[in-house]
């Protein structure tokens, strides 16, 4: 099942992002801080269906996550948003849950809203994740990433 994220799901979202992205320097707590007070992101999971062996004790387990950052500027009428993480667990891949996220998170700030301008960064070898972007009409355009961390 595909719906969005709630607080109950802040454990697994912090162990499935630790995968994702490696250790950091976030927490369960500041997980369920965000989930329940930022209104700007979209965060969407996927269900793995499980028997009773694997559920958690939530009852479910999280098979992957997306998230989106709604974006308003006072320059453009209308809200965009920009999908800044997709990931499903390895043993879950090549089922659609990450197609059927993407979907349910676009149609919820379509909905919601009013965005239709959907944009998200890839790796440039990322050829799987390319091709399920294309297949689901996103397009490659000439921008150039810049970035600045400051120390």
């Amino acid at each position: 099942m595909v719906r969005l994220a709630t607080i109950e799901d802040a454990q697994q979202l912090f162990l499935l992002n630790e995968e994702f992205n490696g250790e950091g320097d976030n927490s369960i707590e500041k997980m369920k801080e965000t989930l329940l007070d930022n209104p700007q992101e979209i965060v969407v999971v996927a269900e793995a269906e499980t028997d009773a062996e694997t559920e958690t004790e939530g009852g479910h387990k999280l098979a992957g996550f997306v998230c989106a950052q709604l974006k308003k500027s006072f320059c453009y009428r209308e809200c965009s948003a920009e999908i800044t993480e997709v990931y499903v667990r390895e043993s879950y891949r090549r089922q659609g849950l990450a197609g059927r996220m993407i979907t349910f998170m676009e149609k919820r700030c379509m909905h919601c809203y009013g965005v239709r301008e959907f944009e998200l960064k890839t790796g440039e070898r990322n050829f799987e994740a390319q091709a399920l972007y294309n297949a689901l009409g996103y397009q490659k355009e000439d921008e150039i990433l810049l970035r600045k961390i400051q120390q």
